[in-house]
């Protein structure tokens, strides 16, 4: 698939980050599923320029590959960018193209379910009552009276 030339946004840095943005936009068309999904995870780290190339993905006329896995990409937004990535996708439901709404639609399932509450209640944090366990039952000793059984004081020398 031949893309045409992408318009710089002007948020690049330097030639580096245009090259990098450009290979990883054409990896996005790859015919290689693997490829594909590794690419739109790295845009979705890419902020602005990212989310631009996802978004270009998802609501153009593109393979279902590209489409599933800008999907991907934009659920993988991270930070500022998550919101309008969110907004991105609930376009893509309403899109005119059948496969791109299904996609969309499946993407947000996925985004809703991730911030849904785990399902086991976190634990509470009972205080328990620490209680005297009764010991057996031995007969009372004497208490030691301190003398010897011969009525001398113990000796303290040794």
């Amino acid at each position: 698939m031949r893309l045409e030339k992408r318009q710089p946004s002007g948020r690049e840095k330097d030639e580096a980050s245009l090259q990098l943005l450009e290979k990883l936009r054409e990896q996005l068309y790859s015919s290689n599923i693997s490829t594909v999904r590794q690419s739109a995870f790295h845009l979705s780290w890419m902020q602005e320029d990212g989310l631009e190339i996802l978004r270009e993905a998802l609501l153009g006329d593109t393979p279902r590959r590209t489409k599933s896995a800008a999907a991907y990409g934009l659920r993988k937004m991270r930070g500022r960018m998550r919101k309008r990535a969110e907004q991105t996708l609930i376009e893509g439901t309403s899109d005119s193209d059948r496969l791109t709404a299904e996609i969309s639609h499946n993407a947000l399932v996925a985004v809703q379910k991730s911030k849904s509450p785990p399902k086991h209640a976190p634990r509470s944090k009972a205080k328990f009552e620490i209680r005297e366990i009764p010991g057996k039952s031995h007969p009372k000793r004497q208490p030691h009276q301190g003398k010897r059984p011969d009525g001398h004081k113990p000796s303290h020398r040794r």
